[in-house]
């Protein structure tokens, strides 16, 4: 059963121009349409370049941003239109990790601090001793010891940080956590340790993850359903297993087409595509499919016309492209002068 639903999101920020009088002259289009689902107890990964929407979509569920048109649905409540009062009770059941964990807490606060704000704002606890009893048990529950009560931030390491950033969440015992780069700005063996956690963590309190990256082998590692974002929209969606070993829009081929292999044999062999041009911008999305403009597949005239729908082709496993059939048949064939031919092609 789906825990959090979104339908046709999109939202948009006016820019704006002038000094004594301010207008606004257009709109940046940060997400476009986006329809998910995440199921209860799963995890559910949104991968894309920098810049095409994904935290933006994470802080709308929460309305830390509006919504511009499109419904967000979470555990079958509507949040359009909530009052305040009843959006501030609903968010104990949804929070988020950030993806800095220094900015993201105050520096002026020591841990005791940080964790009992939201206990004290949701009424969870009596007194302070009892509110302790929670935050301590919580921390012992990341790794950390009742010691780091008395301390702040900057006395942590970036991973001691993210672990707090974590049992802040976690202290609420919400259903949903949305972790924007959870490990991004942390060494390669500490991500380990934190993601290693984060599924701890799923397992024995039944946790619903939206894990925004864009790292593809983090989200690999974790999710259950992958989600591809370009440009403010999704462009596919399957399962962990089935996007790695058959992506069928050119933007994901592209993407796992620049993840190293650690086997010299098998990067050698397989197919390197280069997508030409730029990241076009969200203020001015190009007309019909938004990625025309660097896909090597790329059709004259519908595919520069007419945006594609997400499209179940498989059952799970929604694209949008025009195109995914013949090009996973080979009948649709790249234009070599936009990428590197793998070896044994024949231009």
């Amino acid at each position: 059963m789906s825990l959090l639903e979104l339908h046709d999101v999109s939202v948009g920020f006016p820019i704006r121009s002038g000094v004594i009088i301010e207008r606004t002259v257009g709109t940046v289009r940060a997400v476009d349409g986006v329809s998910l689902s995440v199921e209860r107890g799963t995890t559910y990964g949104l991968v894309g370049e920098s810049g095409c929407g994904k935290t933006t979509l994470g802080r709308a569920v929460l309305r830390l941003v509006d919504v511009t048109s499109g419904r967000v649905t979470f555990d079958g409540t509507d949040l359009d239109g909530l009052s305040t009062e009843r959006m501030r009770r609903l968010r104990r059941r949804m929070q988020m990790v950030f993806q800095d964990p220094l900015g993201s807490l105050d520096p002026r606060q020591n841990v005791e601090s940080l964790l009992t704000e939201g206990l004290e704002v949701h009424g969870i606890g009596t007194d302070r001793a009892q509110r302790r009893a929670v935050i301590t048990e919580t921390l012992e529950r990341v790794g950390l010891s009742a010691r780091a009560l008395s301390r702040y931030p900057h006395e942590f390491s970036g991973g001691q940080r993210q672990r707090i950033g974590i049992a802040r969440a976690l202290v609420l015992e919400p259903d949903l956590i949305i972790c924007d780069e959870p490990v991004s700005a942390l060494d390669v063996s500490v991500q380990a340790q934190v993601l290693n956690l984060l599924a701890e963590l799923q397992s024995d309190f039944g946790l619903t993850y939206l894990v925004i990256a864009h790292d593809l082998a983090v989200v690999r590692h974790v999710s259950d359903v992958i989600g591809v974002m370009y440009l403010g929209g999704l462009v596919e969606e399957a399962g962990s297993n089935e996007l790695y070993t058959e992506p069928l829009h050119p933007y994901t081929r592209s993407l796992l087409s620049a993840v190293p292999v650690p086997d010299p044999q098998v990067e050698d062999s397989r197919e390197q595509i280069l997508l030409s041009g730029d990241l076009p911008s969200p203020a001015d999305p190009p007309s019909g499919c938004r990625f025309h403009t660097r896909c090597p597949w790329r059709q004259p005239v519908r595919c520069d016309t007419e945006r594609p729908p997400l499209r179940e082709i498989a059952p799970g496993h929604r694209v949008a492209c025009h195109y995914a059939e013949e090009i996973r048949a080979g009948t649709v064939q790249p234009r070599y002068g936009d990428r590197v031919p793998a070896p044994g092609d024949t231009p």
